[in-house]
């Protein structure tokens, strides 16, 4: 993680916990760390995986609280993609981008559209603030439309 965000992220998670009284915990800013230093979605068991492959050793219990704690403070960001368990990826200093999700496979891939970007930056709505968005788009990702179609083909030669 780059230093200075991680400067950012830290101080703007210690205004967080002391604004709700919250305990600022070594365990919190470990997990933080650990989170900005990935740039791919995860859920809560590869966030529980990579902390285990650190020097800072959580429990899972401890991870589900603070990931919260970091939601509500904007510094993480929520999905839910489907079925699939709730994703989470870092907020700060994020540009906003769109999500294609694979209804076989489960792949989230980040896109960025800048005339898309540019109609919903403009977009304005009656009595509401826009902060973020993020728009999901559900599909068939190439890898499995490959195999779909080389299964049919299958299923075609041995009808």
């Amino acid at each position: 993680m780059e230093g200075k965000t991680k400067d950012i992220v830290r101080q703007k998670l210690t205004q967080y916990l002391e604004s709700k009284g919250l305990r600022k915990t070594p365990e919190r800013y470990a997990i933080l760390d650990q989170i900005y230093t990935t740039s791919e979605h995860f859920d809560v068991d590869l966030l529980y995986e990579m902390m285990q492959t650190s020097e800072f050793r959580v429990s899972r219990a401890t991870i589900y609280h603070t990931i919260n704690v970091l939601v509500n403070a904007g510094l993480v960001r929520k999905h839910q993609f489907g079925n699939l368990p709730a994703q989470y990826e870092k907020a700060y200093n994020m540009v906003n981008h769109h999500h294609l999700i694979c209804t076989h496979c489960g792949k989230i891939r980040e896109v960025k559209d800048p005339k898309l970007l540019e109609i919903l930056t403009q977009k304005k709505f009656a009595r509401f603030t826009t902060s973020y968005y993020s728009l999901y788009v559900y599909g068939i990702c190439s890898s499995c439309a490959r195999i779909e179609r080389q299964e049919s083909r299958k299923n075609e030669k041995e009808s």
